[in-house]
């Protein structure tokens, strides 16, 4: 009886370890490896240029009328970039006055780069632009707006149209 017990119990484990030994005998592996690349280039896009309202309901322009708006620029980093502002659309418009306009009527605005309104903000590369580095992250830019003292024109909505250029 123990003779059985043993030869079964041999049988039982010779049986496993020809297994084990078949499935390590069948088993192989091979590796490589390959490259994973992207070649990334200097470029900026504008996310956003949020309106720049100065107020549903103006009376007689008396005095400074002050809002800002907001451009959302995003460039690789390190790339070194400029943001500017053309004259708008208002016929004889300049970075220094541009011209919100309604049938032939203007109103005078400008733009400016800083909150103290002294630096005109317009679209020559080192004269009037904005320069920055971009960090790979959208970067945010205040736009400052002033509507000065002037002969107010007939009731009506003014507007103009900017046109918002990065060079980089």
């Amino acid at each position: 009886m123990i003779f059985r017990l043993t030869r079964k119990l041999f049988l039982l484990v010779a049986s496993m370890t020809l297994t084990v030994l078949a499935g390590t005998a069948l088993a192989a592996t091979t590796t490589t490896t390959y490259t994973v690349q992207m070649t990334v280039v200097a470029s900026c896009v504008i996310g956003s240029a949020s309106t720049l309202n100065f107020g549903g309901s103006q009376g007689v322009i008396t005095t400074n009328v002050d809002q800002t708006s907001t451009v959302q620029v995003q460039c690789t980093d390190t790339t070194p970039y400029n943001v500017g502002f053309n004259v708008g659309t208002g016929a004889g418009a300049t970075v220094a006055v541009r011209k919100m306009t309604n049938a032939g009527n203007t109103i005078n605005y400008s733009l400016y780069s800083d909150s103290g309104r002294t630096t005109v903000w317009g679209n020559t590369v080192g004269t009037d632009t904005v320069a920055a580095t971009g960090n790979g992250a959208s970067q945010s830019y205040t736009v400052y707006g002033r509507v000065p003292p002037q002969t107010t024109p007939a009731p009506a909505t003014y507007s103009d149209t900017i046109t918002v250029t990065v060079t980089y």
